[in-house]
């Protein structure tokens, strides 16, 4: 038996190895960041703690992790993805082991804010920088790939922490998180390369002479990007939108015990959240390279405002699984399209350098917004107010794009022709 010989052209294209690699940092690094809902109560229990200091635990490493793009992600333009990513994983794999073995609120504050939140914050941005000098016309699709991780994430890693922790308490399954993370996350982040020119490919797999490479090829500056009007738009409205974005994350499992659901379907929840936005980075991705991926930025902000007036009223488990989903699938979207969106505007020279800068505006809204929630609930047993104010927060961030990202930049355009 003979087997029949298969055409160079048609191997699999290399960028879709940087999507898996990618895929698979998003899957570890924030799969194991949104399982804290299920440690708050354990966390709240032994240290003796309110709600909203250890809410401040998930929002410190949110800070960082967001913040810490504005350094690597220019690191990565330079040095490449790959060693930015697998430090990552390390880093974080040494936080949830050290936050296994916290003795005080403050030694958890320092493992797992720093641990976690400088690991995820060396990896995310150069990972999904990367994943976009791959492709042009794939673009939203391939990037809704890449941070669907994300969504699967969330969708498996929150029902492992709960058994685990009902199995060997939250310190075993800190130790466990932080072995997945070493292990998976550090191995298949080695996929993640920076560009296609250095394995002498082009983007989408095109012909060498095809001119999509173009787009890969130049683009603004980092200084010329961030003083264009677009970027302003967007980091204004990501940092609105960012206030109320990750309160759910943090404060859905207890909102739901508060409600009468049982333990273990209100952590299921998560994992609805998990699958609605792995859908929606999916579906969503793959729609905006049709429908233009600003006006997708727009609707899934709306969309995210919806899930939270839904919110706002669910007082059952059926009633929370429908806002889980739907808010999912649009958290999702806005993860996927924003930084297709980046690449759009201002091309791939320095795509992890502007996209890190832009992140450190999702950053101050993650301090501030779960603990911030966690505080207004300590002081009115309600999660009423910070709900509606997430949901007020998504309008006003659709509203900003509305107004003004549709402006022509003539710096902008300028350092797109350069």
């Amino acid at each position: 038996m003979t087997i029949p010989f298969k055409p160079a052209g048609r191997s699999i294209f290399h960028g879709w190895f940087v999507v898996a690699g990618a895929f698979a940092v998003m899957f570890v690094g924030f799969g194991s960041v949104y399982t804290f809902s299920a440690f708050l109560e354990p966390l709240q229990r032994d240290f003796g703690a309110s709600r909203g200091s250890i809410s401040l635990v998930f929002s410190i490493a949110g800070f960082l992790y967001f913040a810490l793009g504005l350094v690597s992600g220019p690191l990565a333009d330079r040095l490449g993805s790959r060693p930015l990513a697998v430090a990552g994983m390390i880093l974080m794999a040494v936080g949830l082991a050290a936050a296994s073995a916290a003795r005080s609120l403050m030694e958890v504050y320092l493992a797992y804010g720093l641990g976690v939140g400088l690991g995820v914050g060396c990896a995310y941005v150069p990972a999904i920088g990367a994943v976009q000098r791959w492709f042009v016309k794939r673009r939203g699709f391939a990037s809704g790939l890449a941070v669907s991780g994300i969504g699967l994430g969330t969708l498996a890693m929150p029902p492992l922490a709960s058994l685990l922790i009902s199995s060997t308490g939250w310190r075993g399954a800190y130790l466990v998180l932080g072995a997945i993370a070493l292990v998976l996350g550090g191995g298949m982040s080695l996929l993640i390369e920076n560009d296609p020119k250095n394995r002498g490919l082009r983007p989408d797999g095109d012909p060498p002479c095809d001119s999509a490479d173009a787009n890969n090829a130049g683009g603004a500056s980092v200084r010329e990007a961030v003083r264009s009007t677009r970027f302003i738009a967007l980091y204004v409205s990501c940092l609105v939108c960012s206030f109320g974005a990750f309160v759910p994350f943090v404060h859905l499992v207890p909102y739901a015990r508060d409600h009468g659901v049982a333990a273990s379907s209100a952590v299921l929840l998560l994992g609805v959240i998990g699958a609605g936005s792995t859908a929606g980075r999916f579906f969503l991705g793959a729609v905006a390279d049709r429908m233009g991926r600003d006006r997708s930025l727009i609707m899934v902000l709306i969309g995210m405002a919806f899930a939270m007036a839904i919110w706002a009223v669910a007082a059952d488990v059926w009633a929370l699984a429908a806002f889980a989903f739907i808010y999912g699938g649009f958290y999702g979207g806005w993860v996927a399209v924003l930084p297709a969106v980046v690449m759009d505007y201002f091309g791939g020279r320095n795509v992890s350098g502007i996209i890190g800068v832009l992140y450190t505006s999702v950053a101050f809204g993650t301090l501030v917004g779960p603990s911030a929630a966690g505080f207004a609930y300590d002081a009115s047993h309600s999660y009423a107010l910070p709900i509606l104010i997430s949901a007020a927060a998504n309008i006003v961030a659709a509203l900003i794009v509305v107004a003004i990202l549709g402006r022509r930049s003539t710096r902008t355009i300028n350092a797109m022709k350069s």
